[in-house]
């Protein structure tokens, strides 16, 4: 692999960022003989980007529709400012109506049902669609049975809120109603699961508030993994600066169970009481992922091939996003589902021409995370296909963490935000 420096990531960025802001104000052109139908299901950062860029690219010789349960596009990445109170729902709320302008064709529905020898989807409200390539980008579902006691009845006042939207809201005033003194307990579950940062960035802009809001609560972080995954030294140095005090960290630390009545965890070693619990559950890909049969690996996970994003399992039906089983130390993120959309929406129009699709993919990561309501810090990371090992590659030498957090990086992340909504939805 030949080296790649950090003129290249310029180039490559800077061409990037330039496609990016083309394609917010593109029109498509004059309508053409369509070459077939693609149907996506889910409308998240894979889904509602893929959906876009098969209209953009085959300039509108692709038909699409786009199936998601939601009314509205609520964004995972920044939620975690909801429940440090920076923010607000309606700030990380989107419509979908944009990618209508491109001619995608967007229905609120949910998938029943998979047929893949027909070529055919059943959906709960209208009569069933056919398709000749179909995208899943079905997310994460949520491995409650692997810790006991958390039930259906359990669930309703232990959340997770690990998909923003009504539990965000829930757990925001579940913290907003907490006792000046009182102790939140925050779980995380073993790698991988989505947004490996996220959860440190919860625990740092909650201490914030805290530390303005609640001075004599406290913060439990039980973490199942030996260390702080990602960011490590970037988050114990804004802890050990800011929230002295507050912020408890213990690695090793799976709950094993919970009790809700007792508003206790359990650990291998202790039982530990919290007047909030964020319990962050295990995670997989989604139902319809594996309704369909496209898990492949530890019963969690689909594999793909990196070239088109096909499923190695079902041919003709294509896989985006945090349900994949993960390229080597490729994050489950929402930049990166938008990447990996990006490389599935060139590869079927070029298999829908009769085409084989590129050989050299390339993709690249930016994941933001702050640590107060108003300082952030980065990683960032670019990934090259190996036709010798058939997977994305980091490429050395790219990307790298921020030296220090800093006001400017949370600047920063607040226009990436900004931004990849802009190129998902339109």
């Amino acid at each position: 692999m030949s080296r790649f420096n950090r003129r290249d990531f310029l180039k490559a960025s800077a061409a990037g960022a330039a496609s990016a802001a083309l394609a917010g104000c593109a029109t498509l052109p004059e309508a053409r003989k369509p070459i077939g139908r693609v149907i996506v299901i889910g409308g998240g950062y894979g889904g509602a980007t893929v959906a876009k860029y098969l209209r953009l690219w085959s300039q509108g010789t692709v038909e699409v529709f786009l199936i998601e349960r939601n009314a509205e596009f609520v964004s995972c990445p920044i939620s975690n400012l909801v429940l440090g109170g920076s923010r607000t729902m309606k700030e990380i709320t989107h419509s979908y109506a944009k990618l209508r302008d491109y001619g995608v064709q967007v229905l609120r529905d949910e998938v029943t049902g998979i047929d893949a020898q027909k070529k055919r989807i059943s959906l709960r409200r209208i009569q069933d669609l056919t398709y000749d390539r179909l995208v899943v980008s079905p997310g994460i579902e949520f491995m409650h049975e692997q810790i006991q006691g958390y039930d259906a009845e359990a669930q309703k006042t232990i959340l997770h809120a690990w998909k923003a939207g009504p539990e965000t809201a829930a757990l925001r005033k579940q913290l907003e109603d907490m006792r000046d003194g009182g102790t939140y307990v925050l779980s995380i579950p073993v790698a991988p699961y989505r947004c490996p940062p996220g959860p440190y960035e919860r625990a740092s802009v909650i201490a914030s508030y805290f530390k303005k809001a609640k001075p004599r609560s406290k913060l439990l972080i039980l973490d199942a993994n030996p260390d702080v995954t990602s960011k490590g030294p970037l988050f114990k140095a804004a802890w050990n600066d800011m929230y002295k005090g507050i912020i408890e960290y213990r690695g090793n630390a799976a709950v094993t169970a919970v009790d809700a009545k007792a508003k206790t965890v359990k650990t291998d070693f202790d039982t530990i009481r919290g007047d909030v619990l964020n319990v962050v559950p295990p995670q997989r890909a989604g139902d319809i992922a594996r309704a369909a049969g496209l898990i492949t690996a530890n019963n969690r996970w689909c594999g793909v091939d990196w070239l088109s994003m096909e499923s190695v399992a079902v041919k003709g039906l294509h896989v985006l996003g945090d349900a994949t089983l993960s390229a080597p130390l490729m994050p489950k993120s929402g930049h990166m589902a938008n990447q990996h959309a990006k490389v599935a929406a060139a590869a079927i129009i070029e298999l829908m021409n009769g085409r084989a699709p590129s050989t050299e993919p390339m993709v690249t990561n930016t994941c933001y995370s702050y640590v107060s309501d108003r300082e952030g810090i980065h990683v960032a990371s670019v990934h090259r296909y190996d036709p010798a090992k058939k997977t994305l590659l980091t490429v050395p030498g790219s990307g790298g963490v921020s030296s220090a957090r800093s006001e400017v990086e949370g600047a920063y992340a607040w226009g990436w935000a900004q931004n990849i909504w802009a190129d998902t939805l339109g």
